[in-house]
């Protein structure tokens, strides 16, 4: 009787929690002008409107084989299955006229999200609905660095509580003594495919960043002419930045010889105090500036031992100062693990062992086992409390400018 009334209660909040993540991604897509559904505001990424349809996609096309329900328009449900990530320099070049209009584009989002909903009273597959859920806030946040990139006049304004100042950072950095670091997800708790098996590790002493590298370091890095200075590149990535002509953070502008920080919805000046969100090349290129390197995932682990995961609710479009009291610190006193921005490791995204890929899901992981891509630890301001489990790995290729992530440095 009580078994029978826990899996009722644990289905409804997961399609309580379906209904709320939806609810999510439909403001954010608010706040796009609809004359700029079209656009591409970053270039490796699909244009806006493919995202309108994908987030109904995906639930349809892992719902639908599980609930007997016939398809309707196999076209779109291929059109809108997959997003891209191409890595060898490889651009999409679809023009606007080459995707639906917008109305068609709006009419199957309708009638997926109905019939779907009219199956799932009946559906009691947790961990699918897990995925569901989570899926849709991973594009949650993701279409956050999209329309970061938008231009102001294209979005419509949407508050969000800014900390500007914290007092000033004293970077300082904490020993963390040599011990044991556990990856991974246990099994009874629901993880994706690449958080299984949990493990332990062990981890000789190291010495980390208490904060975050700041937006005030890193210009000291641009400054002493980092950007010019091949041997602290790597060969990949300093062909990359010259083919590009990279030379800041792509969340940085420069008027007037003043920086300025390219916030959600207005141009401030550069906060000097906050985290700086760039590539993993270029926090690569910090680190050995600094006669530093990047954390594995294992020491982040380490460093990360009794910190709390932060939750903001999506209150914040910007990261807060890296000293702020607002972020939680760990055991060993290192602030702003979680939530602030995502971290850089210079751990190579690759399975764990016993590693087994979702069937329903086969290359939500494997896809990316391909030594290009870096795993990032923590969270960023936009990322829903769920995932800022210590066992989430989020992961991306190098060059890709333009996620909320930072770095701190660690000495070995």
């Amino acid at each position: 009787m009580f078994a029978i009334q826990r899996e009722v209660e644990v289905q409804h909040n997961l399609l309580t929690r379906l209904a709320d993540a939806r609810k999510h991604t439909d403001q954010l897509l608010e706040i796009v002008r609809p004359e700029a559904l079209y656009s591409r505001p970053i270039p490796e990424r699909h244009r806006i409107v493919f995202y309108i349809g994908h987030l109904e996609a995906f639930d349809w096309n892992l719902f639908r084989p599980r609930t007997g329900i016939e398809p309707f328009d196999s076209k779109f449900d291929q059109l809108f299955a997959f997003g891209i990530d191409p890595v060898d320099g490889g651009l999409p070049s679809d023009q606007p006229g080459d995707w639906p209009s917008l109305s068609e584009v709006r009419g199957y989002v309708d009638r997926v999200r109905r019939t779907v909903d009219g199956a799932l009273d009946r559906f009691d597959d947790a961990q699918l609905l897990n995925v569901a859920i989570e899926h849709r806030l991973m594009h949650g946040e993701t279409l956050a660095y999209m329309l970061h990139q938008l231009p102001f006049q294209d979005k419509i304004f949407r508050n969000g509580r800014a900390e500007r100042w914290a007092g000033p950072v004293e970077p300082r950095m904490m020993e963390i003594r040599a011990g044991t670091a556990t990856l991974g997800n246990d099994a009874g708790a629901f993880g994706w495919d690449n958080e299984f098996e949990a493990h332990s590790v062990r981890v000789p002493a190291f010495e980390i960043d208490q904060y975050k590298v700041t937006n005030g370091q890193y210009l000291q890095f641009m400054d002493a002419g980092g950007y010019d200075d091949e041997s602290v590149w790597m060969p990949e990535d300093w062909t990359w930045k010259k083919q590009q002509s990279i030379m800041r953070p792509v969340f940085w502008k420069q008027r007037s010889g003043e920086w300025l920080y390219r916030g959600m919805f207005e141009e401030v000046p550069l906060p000097m105090d906050w985290p700086v969100y760039v590539s993993h090349a270029e926090a690569s290129a910090y680190a050995r500036w600094a006669g530093k390197k990047l954390p594995s995932e294992a020491q982040w682990h380490r460093a990360a031992e009794g910190c709390e995961s932060e939750r903001f609710d999506f209150e914040r479009w910007d990261p807060s100062p890296v000293n702020s009291a607002s972020l939680a610190r760990s055991a060993s006193n290192v602030a702003g693990l979680t939530g602030n921005g995502w971290e850089w490791t210079r751990t190579v995204f690759a399975p764990f062992a016993g590693f087994e890929p979702f069937p329903f899901y086969p290359g939500y992981s494997s896809n990316f086992f391909d030594g290009k891509h870096y795993v990032m630890k923590g969270g960023s301001p936009r990322t829903e409390s769920c995932m800022l489990r210590q066992s989430f790995r989020n992961w991306f290729q190098p060059h890709y400018q333009y996620v909320y992530a930072g770095f701190r440095c660690v000495s070995e």
